[in-house]
């Protein structure tokens, strides 16, 4: 984080001279995403995107698409055996957030903000285990394993871009946001000993948090067009 900060302010002081926040009248668009940088160097954060439409120079619509997926396989081993397992691991979530934003004065290159909105999406979860229990080995034992769950959350935020150069800018954003989570549920299909053991658990409610803070710490990177 402190490396990326030096290189954004170097890039800011480079491009001092050339920015300067465009006006609504040539440039209604924005699309952005967020970048940090570690030890593996830059990375984008948290992968999603996005797109504004200025109404004018003060009030503008937003809406942001994020979309994630992950894959593992764990082997397992037979003790004191040389019989082998696998557990396949999938998961899939993707998110929609739908706000406005109220942009202050600022200054010639300095675009600070007020912003609301809320946000929905889902996520699956898949297991599929091959002379496996799920954890163990377990010869012969094969199973099918889904989940689902959902998200809904509303927010209150405040921000500021900042142009680097002309129709480019980087940004921070922070605020207040209210979330919740609903489990969907699942079902599984486990063979076993010749056998077949379909299983359905129902939603075992849902969870809730208050939240105050950047949420991902990072800087927003972003095209004025």
């Amino acid at each position: 984080m402190k490396k990326l900060a030096i290189l954004l302010g170097a890039v800011v002081m480079s491009g001092t001279l050339l920015a300067q926040k465009p006006s609504s009248d040539d440039s209604n668009y924005s699309l952005e995403g967020m970048i940090n940088y570690s030890d593996m160097g830059f990375e984008w954060n948290a992968p999603n995107l996005r797109m504004r439409y200025f109404v004018n120079d003060n009030i503008a619509a937003r809406v942001t698409l994020g979309m994630s997926s992950s894959s593992e396989t764990m082997n397992v081993y037979e003790a004191g055996g040389s019989g082998t397992g696998t557990i396949d691991m999938g998961s899939m979530s993707w998110s929609l957030g739908l706000g406005a934003e109220y942009h202050l004065s600022g200054t010639d290159r300095l675009s600070p903000y007020f912003s609301a909105g809320l946000a929905f999406g889902g996520m699956s979860m898949t297991e599929d285990w091959s002379n496996s229990d799920g954890v163990d080995y377990m010869a012969d034992m094969t199973a099918s394993v889904e989940s689902s769950g959902s998200t809904f959350g509303l927010g209150l935020g405040a921000g500021v871009d900042y142009y680097i150069f002309d129709n480019i800018y980087i940004g921070m954003e922070m605020g207040l946001s209210w979330d919740s989570y609903t489990d969907g549920g699942g079902s599984a299909s486990i063979t076993g000993g010749g056998t077949t053991t379909d299983i359905t658990t129902e939603s075992s409610g849902s969870v809730s948090a208050l939240s105050l803070g950047g949420g991902n710490m990072g800087f927003r990177i972003g095209w004025r067009f």
